[in-house]
């Protein structure tokens, strides 16, 4: 869970982005202009801004060349505007933004973006609630194993078998299907959530799931 602060003037994104990253474990305060975000800054010291870039009082590129000059800025901002140009969000990257989002922002790309931004300083470790795929392949069978590795370099029981010696289109249809179970598993059989992650449309994932013979009686929820 990280700390993100929203600095926008208009409500109604306010409340949509403080929503959607709330619901994803964050904790978020809320700006609608420089001074209300300078104010916030100063108190709760947040892991990530997202700083739209018009605003009334301070626009977002001089709130962020304030919080650089004055060495502030120790968190990862993203910039957000509906009516920037190329030269502003080029001007931001060079004041120390780490990214610019343009609106309407998309669901995909808003949590691209902060898991990216929030990824920025953090050495790259191990994550035990994330499991590793590995292959192992049988060189003179055409098979090859794909799982979890455990102990002694074995992979898991739940480990899934792919025959080389298919024509392509079958072994490429076999395993987008296991593809697609992993992360309807994983995701307690949250269609939305399943397309996020694969990057396609519900409507798009569904005829796939329909045409790979993907059972979806067994999701939890969609």
């Amino acid at each position: 869970m990280a700390n993100i602060l929203v600095v926008d003037d208009e409500h109604g994104i306010r409340e949509l982005l403080s929503e959607i990253l709330h619901d994803e474990g964050h904790h978020i305060d809320i700006a609608e202009n420089a001074a209300q975000a300078r104010a916030v800054r100063a108190r709760v010291q947040p892991d990530l801004v997202l700083l739209d870039i018009w605003m009334p009082d301070t626009d977002g590129v001089t709130l962020l060349k304030e919080w650089s000059t004055s060495g502030l800025l120790t968190m990862p901002v993203i910039m957000m505007s509906g009516h920037a140009t190329i030269d502003t969000a080029v001007q931001a990257t060079r004041i120390g933004a780490h990214s610019f989002l343009e609106k309407p922002i998309t669901l995909q790309k808003l949590l691209k973006a902060v898991e990216q931004a929030l990824l920025r300083d953090k050495p790259a470790k191990p994550n035990p609630s994330v499991p590793v795929v590995a292959g192992v392949l049988a060189p003179h069978h055409g098979t090859v194993m794909v799982g979890e590795p455990v102990a002694g370099g074995e992979l898991s029981p739940g480990s899934r078998s792919f025959d080389l010696d298919k024509p392509l289109r079958d072994a490429r249809d076999e395993f987008e299907k296991a593809y697609f179970e992993f992360h309807l598993s994983k995701e307690s059989g949250s269609m939305t959530r399943v397309a996020e992650k694969t990057g396609l449309e519900r409507t798009h994932l569904y005829r796939k799931l329909k045409q790979l013979g993907v059972d979806l009686s067994r999701s939890k929820r969609i």
